[in-house]
């Protein structure tokens, strides 16, 4: 089965995909933490030792995973948003990988008039940032798909998110969120395709 490279696998959404999936494919994972890298390594993830910020660091993971891999980015924070997921999305193509999943959150793109006042004011310009990165992947060679998670939670899968493709409001378990992924990427039907993905079982503030 091809690669599945990670970017974000330390923690959050990017953790549970690796604990969905590390049995059932070669998976290889581009780490800074030291710590995180251990840990991955015991589930028998290839883990390449370096920031998602440098280029020599990305093109070697890119490498590594190899042109028919499929690449999934979870990563979030600082320039993470943007300029870590461009540099991925360049690389990519520099490389020859043609398949990108980039999960983003709910009030990015063209989602942005729904996200409340008080959410924009909060993490807009995290949004704002994660919006570029769409846009630098739907406008790039690959074959792509975006996932717009609600606000993230803790927890074991319900099993009960839904993809959505109209407006869409609530909260999502990281680990919903990585099965969902994983489903996506198997299925080989959804690129060109922006998903938001809420559960509307779970309680909590309106996005």
């Amino acid at each position: 089965m091809n690669t599945l490279l990670i970017f974000g696998a330390g923690s959050g959404v990017g953790a549970e995909l690796v604990a969905l999936t590390a049995q059932e494919r070669p998976v290889v994972a581009l780490i800074r933490n030291a710590e995180q890298a251990q840990t991955l390594r015991a589930l028998g993830v290839t883990v390449i030792e370096g920031d998602a910020l440098d280029p020599a660091d990305v093109l070697q993971a890119c490498g590594m995973a190899g042109s028919e891999a499929q690449i999934v980015s979870t990563l979030g924070g600082k320039l993470s948003d943007y300029t870590a997921n461009r540099l991925i999305i360049d690389t990519a193509e520099q490389t020859g990988i043609r398949q990108m999943l980039l999960v983003t959150s709910i009030g990015c793109g063209d989602s942005w008039p729904t996200l409340s006042a008080r959410a924009k004011q909060a993490f807009g310009q995290a949004v704002r940032e994660k919006s570029l990165a769409e846009s630098w992947l739907q406008t790039s060679t690959l074959d792509w798909c975006i996932l717009r998670p609600g606000g993230l939670m803790n927890g074991d899968a319900t099993g009960k998110a839904h993809l959505i493709q109209t407006e869409a409001h609530g909260r999502v378990r990281r680990s919903d969120v990585a099965l969902h992924i994983q489903q996506l990427l198997a299925s080989g039907e959804d690129w060109g395709e922006i998903f938001a993905l809420c559960d509307s079982t779970l309680e909590g503030e309106r996005f």
